[in-house]
């Protein structure tokens, strides 16, 4: 079907806002759980990651569009908690290692039926190898659970060059067992995670649930990707939750038929774009916000850069020496756009929030960019239990930032 309309690409950055949660203005008052399911909602998908130099990755996308909340309140729904609780999501892998919704397990049962031919060769392998381990950690969990990787009783090998991971047969195999669905993440602790039987994990109304067909799976997850990204060319929806070019392709014929999906053109976007049907268009965005490098508005970086004009890469794995901007870089968005980059780093024991490094985007005014950040930083602080704030020498944003944090602190 023809494109029947065309958009800017202004426009489709503010639709895409939109679909991201950013329309919405921030609560006035106390952040709750239904305020945190209404961004649940939006955005699907919470990735998670180790690296906790500013913050968990998870915390940080509720935040950027809720700003200040209870933390543990995400951890009830999470249950990353030790008090009793109904949990309202789930680790799998969705986009990358993710949190998701409960009720979404149903649709990716399909990826947990592929565990034998998906995850990479060492998950694969130990099927394979040592099918005898599998029944004996099902086994122990059965008798035990939840266990850690480390209450398998099976040493860490020597370290090995290219091995970022290092880990154990028993943790590869708790991870095939993860990946097959058989076993789920019970809790966490200091983000160790604690594995168990899935049917102790979710609830009972979700496992009995219906397995739908793989296309019925494929469907729901392109609608659900379609809502959250606004307007979106094929790879975007695909990306989302990392389904196969084939499959996807496929199911957005199929809601473009069903008028759930309409061809649009985006003006200097080469491929084409479809817009979700009841997607929002907004004339104005007012947000602020810090965005993690693993947020669902820029984790598919060929979109962040046609969306924003907006070149992102992560340089955690980037020799020190090599980097361009710093460590843990958060892209600032201001308005409806992508202002700035900065480096941040939460020196909890000093209780100082350490601005590595600051840049700004080109054609923005330093001193209007340095005040909103100063401002986005002081809540920042605040909200992770920071005393103050540092803004090291490094970029090109550092002074006029400096000065404008130094107005905040007096």
């Amino acid at each position: 079907m023809a494109a029947t309309s065309t958009l800017s690409v202004a426009q489709a950055r503010r639709i895409a806002l939109a679909g991201q949660g950013f329309a919405d203005p921030r609560p006035t008052g106390r952040v709750t759980a239904r305020h945190i399911r209404r961004v649940l909602g939006q955005i699907a998908i919470l990735q998670i990651d180790s690296v906790n130099v500013f913050s968990r990755a998870h915390y940080l996308p509720i935040f950027a569009r809720l700003g200040p909340y209870p933390r543990d309140v995400l951890d009830q729904l999470t249950a990353y908690t030790a008090w009793p609780k109904r949990r309202a999501m789930f680790e799998y892998w969705a986009h990358a290692a993710s949190l998701v919704p409960v009720e979404y397990q149903p649709l990716l049962r399909w990826r947990m039926a592929r565990a034998h031919i998906e995850p990479w060769p060492a998950i694969r392998r130990i099927a394979q190898d040592n099918p005898q381990l599998l029944d004996d950690l099902i086994a122990m969990l059965s008798e035990q659970g939840p266990i850690t990787a480390g209450d398998t009783g099976i040493p860490r090998p020597a370290p090995r060059p290219g091995h970022m991971w290092n880990w154990h047969d028993g943790k590869i195999a708790l991870e095939y067992l993860f990946y097959e669905g058989r076993v789920s993440t019970a809790k966490r602790v200091n983000f160790e995670r604690y594995y168990d039987l899935t049917e102790r994990v979710l609830p009972p109304e979700v496992l009995e649930a219906p397995t739908p067909s793989d296309a019925e799976a494929m469907r729901e997850l392109l609608r659900i990707s379609a809502r959250a990204l606004g307007v979106a060319t094929e790879p975007d929806l695909r990306d989302y939750f990392r389904v196969s070019h084939a499959a996807s392709k496929v199911a957005v014929a199929e809601l473009v038929e069903a008028g759930e999906l309409v061809p649009v053109e985006v003006t200097g976007w080469a491929a084409p774009a479809y817009l979700w049907h009841e997607a929002r268009r907004p004339r104005r965005i007012a947000a602020r916000a810090l965005l993690s490098p693993f947020d669902s508005l820029v984790w598919y970086r060929q979109r962040t850069e046609r969306l924003f004009g907006f070149q992102y890469r992560i340089e955690i794995y980037t020799p020190e020496p090599k980097r361009v901007y710093g460590y843990y870089v958060l892209p600032f968005l201001l308005g409806d756009t992508l202002v700035g980059r900065v480096d941040l780093k939460a020196d909890r024991q000093a209780g100082v929030l350490r601005v590595q490094s600051t840049w700004i985007e080109l054609g923005h005014d330093p001193a209007h960019v340095a005040a909103e950040l100063a401002a986005e930083l002081a809540v920042t602080a605040s909200w992770l239990s920071l005393d103050s704030i540092e803004v090291k020498p490094r970029g090109d944003l550092a002074k006029e930032l400096a000065a404008a944090v130094g107005e905040i602190v007096s």
